[in-house]
């Protein structure tokens, strides 16, 4: 009986392979990516089920072949924190410190949230990302239900978590300020996780999303903990985002942010944790990371700290601890930008400067912290993250010919260090082409934006004296 013809063939690319997938340790694997020319990748039902060479792909059937010849290939970018809807306020809010931007600014204009807002910048952000090379983004933000609409309309693959509040604002289309209780709350947050996981073909994985150790109180995450544990559920948050946060922690309550992660059984057990920058972390929280065996990732987005005058992301010490560290943007009210691929080259520059070592962190193991320990971060190590057979196919195609990147002496350091996110070419999930040749094939631009141009007076409105938390750390 014959062979099936193929889904998809990608032919005469320049492949970066992982040399093993299923090495878990970066300081041993980093050296362990490698580009092989030449390269063909076979897709069937949205999984590579080879990797070889032109030629002899040149007899296997397809529906759908892509001539890569003088691209290179690259897992798809992971995006392993943001909050997709807030490109609504780009650049709205700048050169402010964190206590004035939040409790000024942010936390009053999304009272004025709306589901088609959150409807529109979801859709927004996912063409950002489709354009820049993200293939899989881990979102942490209210009406969640509104975003898993885009991600399977668009076609990316997303985790994506309902955030919630010991004590928050609903945030109903009418705007009136209602308070809800804790259960309600983290209750919303199971309820989305369970009702969603699995949908868009399985693109969607879930989590819950406690805000953070400031917002949610103790009982609360541990409640988080049980739950994610009983419904083996990944838990998405943010914790010791900067160093004032965790002062202050040891100031008020005599424990860092991590502490109160590994005391309310978050650390240590059977549960994946997504801790959203961890700027704040110290030296004296590394063994309860440690402890957690692996099953901890932080998500660094170092522009946004540029931005805040904050610390970095300590990467060299979560390294070291097991911690996977995968790369992020963080919203764009903050970063001004989903663009994953300069999150990958100021962590390269960035922690040079903070370990005063040029050879920490190589461009090598930059790629790796944009590709599969990213995937590892969002608890999706074994799906994504590395082109080899068995994985989905989420890829992105780069053209290096530019002048900004030639001559090429060190593919690795021309991808990290001169290619943008504007040299992708063509974005792949699960076998589906969102992007070829630069041109969008799931998403109008021109009309969501200006759908979103025209709500944006009634959104960014301050006046009505609410907010839907107070920043207080």
């Amino acid at each position: 009986m014959p062979t099936p013809p193929a889904d998809l063939i990608v032919t005469g690319c320049t492949a970066l392979l992982h040399a093993d997938p299923a090495e878990t340790d970066p300081r041993r694997a980093a050296d362990g990516l490698h580009f092989v020319p030449d390269t063909a990748l076979v897709v069937r039902a949205g999984v590579i089920t080879d990797v070889t060479d032109s030629a002899a792909a040149a007899t296997v059937p397809s529906r759908e072949r892509i001539d890569a010849r003088g691209l290179v290939a690259l897992p798809g970018l992971i995006n392993c924190h943001t909050h997709s809807p807030m490109v609504a306020l780009r650049g709205l809010v700048e050169d402010r410190p964190e206590q004035e931007w939040f409790n000024d600014w942010i936390w009053p204009i999304e009272s004025n949230l709306t589901p088609r807002v959150i409807a529109l910048g979801a859709r927004l952000a996912c063409a950002e990302m489709i354009r820049g090379g993200v293939t899989c983004f881990a979102d942490h933000y209210f009406s969640m239900d509104v975003i898993a609409d885009a991600v399977e309309e668009t076609g990316l693959r997303a985790n994506l978590g309902e955030a919630f509040f010991s004590h928050e604002a609903s945030h109903e289309a009418s705007g009136e300020a209602s308070r809800s209780s804790s259960k309600e709350s983290w209750a919303r947050s199971l309820d989305f996780a369970l009702t969603h996981r699995g949908r868009a073909d399985g693109r969607i994985t879930t989590a819950l999303a406690p805000h953070a150790p400031y917002t949610v109180t103790d009982d609360d995450l541990a409640a988080t903990a049980r739950l994610a544990a009983e419904h083996a559920l990944l838990v998405h948050l943010h914790a010791a985002e900067n160093r004032a946060q965790t002062d202050t922690s040891l100031a008020r309550h005599g424990r860092t942010p991590v502490d109160v992660l590994r005391d309310t059984g978050l650390l240590g057990g059977d549960i994946d944790v997504l801790i959203a920058h961890g700027t704040g972390i110290l030296g004296r929280d590394l063994p309860a990371l440690r402890a957690a065996r692996g099953r901890v990732g932080v998500a660094s987005a170092p522009r946004g700290y540029m931005k805040f005058g904050w610390d970095t992301t300590p990467v060299r010490a979560l390294v070291d601890a097991g911690v996977h560290v995968g790369l992020a943007t963080d919203g764009a009210a903050s970063n001004n930008t989903l663009d994953v691929w300069e999150a990958m080259t100021l962590t390269a520059l960035v922690q040079k400067q903070t370990e005063h070592d040029p050879r920490w962190l190589t461009a090598r193991q930059a790629l790796r912290h944009a590709t599969l320990d990213s995937a590892r971060a969002v608890g999706l190590g074994d799906r994504i993250g590395s082109l080899a057979p068995g994985r989905r196919a989420d890829l992105v195609l780069v053209d290096l010919s530019g002048p900004h990147t030639r001559p090429v002496h060190d593919l690795a350091a021309t991808l990290v260090h001169s290619a943008r996110s504007a040299d992708v070419r063509t974005t792949v999930v699960d076998g589906r082409i969102l992007m070829r040749d630069g041109h969008l094939t799931t998403v109008d631009v021109p009309s969501v934006a200006g759908e979103l141009s025209e709500l944006l007076p009634a959104l960014v409105e301050r006046g009505h004296g609410r907010r839907i938390q107070r920043y207080d750390t």
